[in-house]
Order: structure tokens, then C-alpha cells, then sequence
């Protein structure tokens, strides 16, 4: 197999990406694919989006820059046996033409594009007229972007760019980064996904080997002595944010879901 492009592929992503299955679940029901909708699943990842949509009747185009991850789903695609096309492109220059789709969605996508602006001008480019355009993205504080910030001491900053990720998770700054490209917001709603773990050691243990950005510094951080650091750090913020049961602990994730509809031009 080819070396990954981005931290992406790094790591055991593919893994974090079967218990968010739920949420694309959620996401293609949002989006209500039916037979022969045009579908576009931005920054598909290893696929769940849209294999779910392409089992629907949905004629289905999964967009990412990560090769590595682009290969897992297109297995997923070939033991199923549904037809996808997967392209490799990026969030803010997505290789598609204009008014391709009636159907958009991205689950923990389009969230990390560097400039918001010009992902969501992109997320409208490539909308029909009428269509629906879905998205999940973690909410403000919520444990993903709570642990970005217990890793930054130990982390590369991360690209400059117009905002944090979990500015599409809320719904007013959400409606500020879509209406201005014509996507009107229709609906937003807060879930969550719960993840079980046996102890919060195996929980950090599970947030690292799934985050490649994480992964891809382990050999600087031991050998600054950091890295049993980094890992103590995440396991106290684990014991701090889940929830205690007698022989487990569930760490919850809260994402919104948000639709919105494609304006006439």
C-alpha cells in the first residue's frame, strides 16, 4: 500500500470511522435519499456516507484528499457491491462541476477546510438548485475539540485558518458561513454518540491510535521523554468527561446536525 498523503492515514482512522457509522446513518435520513439522486459525500473518509446513500439508489460521488482512506471505502464499495465514484480533491477546490448535485453531505468533513469561506462557497458550487445539503460537525466544547486543547502543548500548531472546526457546530455561526453562498439553514438538532471503554487508559489508548495527527508525533515525543506525558494527560481529561458505570465508562461525543437547502441562484 502507498504511504498516506496527510496524517489522516495514519493511524487506525478506519476504526473511529465504524463507530460513527450512527451519524451517517442520521445524515443520509436528513438528506432523505431516494432513487436517483445525484449524492455527494464531502470528505467521505472511509465511506459510510456514502455507501448508505448508494445502497438507497443514490448515484454517489465520494470526494476526499486522503488516498489511504479512499481505498478503505472503495473496498467497503466492492464487498458490497454498490457503484461509487471516489475521487481524490480537496474541500475548498472539490473536483466537481457546478450544480452536479442534488444531495451534499459531509460527516466531520468540511469542518477542518482551512478557510471556511471558501468551503462553503465550494458546498454551494456544487448544489443544484433545490438541493439539500447536510452536515455534522462536533459542537463547541464538546470532547473532540476539548481534547484538541489538552494536545496542543504536546502538538505542531495546526494550519492557520479562518476559525476553529467546531464553528460549523454552531448553529448561529453555521448560518453566517452558509447564507452568504445561498444554502439556507432548514433544521439543526444536538445528538450524540456514546463510545464504551473498560478504563480511561483504554479509552486515551483509543484516542490516540485513531487520531493520525497524534500517531504521526510519537516518535518526537518519546524521544523528549513526552510521550507517557501526553498520554497521562488524556487519560485524566477522559476521567474528567465520562460518565462511570460499574464495569465501564462511556465517553459521549456531541455533534449537530444541520440541513440546509440550496437557494435559486
Amino acid at each position: 500500500m502507498n504511504s498516506p498523503g496527510t496524517t489522516w492515514g495514519v493511524g487506525e482512522y478506519p476504526l473511529m470511522g465504524r463507530f460513527l457509522e450512527p451519524v451517517a446513518v442520521a445524515a443520509v435520513d436528513a438528506a432523505a435519499v431516494v432513487r436517483g439522486d445525484r449524492v455527494v459525500d464531502i470528505a467521505t473518509g472511509t465511506g459510510n456516507v456514502a455507501l448508505l446513500a448508494a445502497e438507497r439508489g443514490g448515484r454517489v460521488v465520494g470526494v476526499d484528499f486522503e488516498a489511504a482512506l479512499l481505498r478503505v471505502a472503495e473496498e467497503r464499495a466492492d464487498a458490497t457491491g454498490v457503484e461509487i465514484g471516489w475521487l481524490c480533491g480537496d474541500l475548498e477546490a472539490l473536483p466537481l462541476p457546478g450544480q452536479s448535485a442534488d444531495v451534499v453531505v459531509s460527516v466531520f468533513g468540511v469542518m477542518y477546510a482551512t478557510d471556511h469561506g471558501i468551503a462553503a462557497r465550494e458546498l454551494a458550487r456544487v448544489a443544484a438548485p433545490g438541493a439539500r445539503v447536510v452536515l455534522a460537525s462536533w459542537v463547541p466544547g464538546s470532547v473532540l475539540p476539548a481534547m484538541g486543547q489538552i494536545l496542543s502543548g504536546y502538538l505542531p500548531p495546526p494550519p492557520a485558518s479562518s476559525g476553529p472546526p467546531s464553528r460549523w457546530g454552531d448553529p448561529v455561526a453555521l448560518t453566517g458561513l452558509l447564507e452568504p453562498h445561498g444554502l439556507r439553514l432548514t433544521a439543526t438538532s444536538t445528538s450524540r454518540i456514546t463510545l464504551p471503554f473498560t478504563s480511561s487508559e483504554d479509552a486515551a489508548d483509543f484516542l490516540i491510535r485513531t487520531a493520525g495527527h497524534v500517531v504521526s508525533e510519537q516518535d518526537r515525543l518519546t524521544s523528549e521523554g513526552r510521550w507517557d506525558a501526553l498520554r497521562q494527560d488524556l487519560c485524566g481529561f477522559v476521567e474528567q468527561r465520562a460518565e462511570s458505570r460499574s464495569d465501564h465508562l462511556n465517553l459521549s461525543l456531541d455533534y449537530l446536525l444541520a440541513s440546509a437547502i440550496r437557494t435559486s441562484d
